[in-house]
């Protein structure tokens, strides 16, 4: 037995002494598996008919491993939208081999630095991996065109270069940057229908998240099935409104207690900016039990919390997060992370949660 034993242990040596010399080789093989199969495969057209909802970016402003800046891709008859450019969602998409090729627009809530921080170079990877030649567009409330101004100016050189060195047949300069598609804030209970492709449509409703004005949601409806997205605000009676009878909601929530530990650890080690901050966001966010109780009111299906302040960090703050949505809410709840996905197929009353 022994013998034996000496046996398997010297061939695992061998096999493992062999892995290492040539394990240059071995991990180049593994790459160009990898890129065959990035290259042949469109996870997109794989998907059955329906509102696919993808969190490429579930965190707020602040570092988050499980959770980039606010991002949420809309998937439906084998096109892809964006809800917010917060940092590291185009990365995320890029990495699911959810290619950027597919956005055909952009939707922006608000102008805060996190929703938009990543807008830039998710325009750039459309354009390059896509052969575009038309800009993307992007969808906002008045002051988009500000926005969308800055970041093509900023990446000017960048698009001369790129089309100059790949040519105008692979990076054709018309395709390249964004524009703006700017409409008037909308009053309470009004909806513009703000894009319209087949049998998807979208549209915009005013929120709550003062001073900053104009902020806005969407909501997202195709062959009987319905999305709406928050972006940032308070509780807001005009986005109960229009996320009646949804079958998912997509809510930003923060959790007041844990932003007043913080604030009276501000305060305590005389850190009085940061005990300012502290004191004031919550005002103009909803709190995890608040989104439950508009999900509830409103009669949707599911909620998807995202934008999730502050980052949970530890195990079991996920708990101290949740404590009393389902007193408030007795329907299914998810607490995103990136790669979050819960497809609703056409027609049908379905709800599958997935993670990429």
């Amino acid at each position: 037995m022994r013998r034996v034993v000496l046996i398997v242990l010297g061939l695992l040596a061998v096999v493992t002494a062999g892995l290492y010399l040539f394990r240059g080789p071995i991990a180049l093989r593994a790459v160009q598996v990898g890129v065959q199969r990035a290259m042949t495969s469109d996870p997109i057209a794989a998907l059955p008919d329906g509102l696919h909802v993808v969190l490429c970016g579930a965190g707020g402003p602040l570092p988050d491993p499980e959770r980039s800046g606010p991002c949420v891709a809309v998937i439906a008859d084998g096109s892809m939208y964006v809800v917010d450019a917060g940092s590291g969602g185009v990365r995320n998409l890029m990495r699911w081999q959810l290619t950027p090729a597919h956005i055909d627009a952009v939707f922006l809530t608000h102008f805060h630095s996190d929703h938009i921080d990543g807008l830039g170079e998710l325009a750039l990877m459309r354009w390059t991996n896509g052969n575009h030649r038309s800009p993307l567009p992007v969808i906002g409330a008045e002051g988009v065109q500000e926005v969308v101004e800055g970041f093509n100016r900023a990446y000017a050189a960048d698009h001369r270069f790129r089309s100059a060195h790949h040519g105008e047949k692979v990076t054709p300069s018309s395709g390249a940057g964004m524009v703006s598609r700017p409409f008037a804030p909308p009053k309470d209970r009004l909806g513009p229908r703000v894009w319209r492709d087949g049998d998807l449509e979208v549209t915009m409703f005013g929120v709550e998240h003062a001073p900053v004005r104009p902020a806005v949601g969407y909501r997202f409806d195709y062959r009987g099935r319905s999305v709406v997205i928050s972006g940032d605000t308070s509780k807001s009676a005009n986005l109960t409104y229009f996320a009646r009878n949804a079958d998912l909601l997509v809510h930003e929530a923060l959790d007041a207690k844990m932003i007043a530990i913080t604030e009276a650890i501000a305060r305590e080690t005389g850190n009085l900016t940061r005990a300012q901050i502290m004191a004031d966001i919550p005002e103009y966010h909803t709190t995890p039990v608040e989104a439950a109780e508009i999900a509830t009111t409103a009669g949707v299906d599911h909620l998807l919390y995202y934008h999730i302040v502050p980052p949970l960090l530890l195990p079991g703050l996920d708990v101290v997060f949740l404590e009393g949505t389902a007193e408030a809410y007795d329907g299914p709840i998810t607490l995103g992370v990136d790669g979050t996905m819960l497809s609703l197929p056409a027609n049908s009353d379905d709800i599958t949660v997935s993670q990429l």
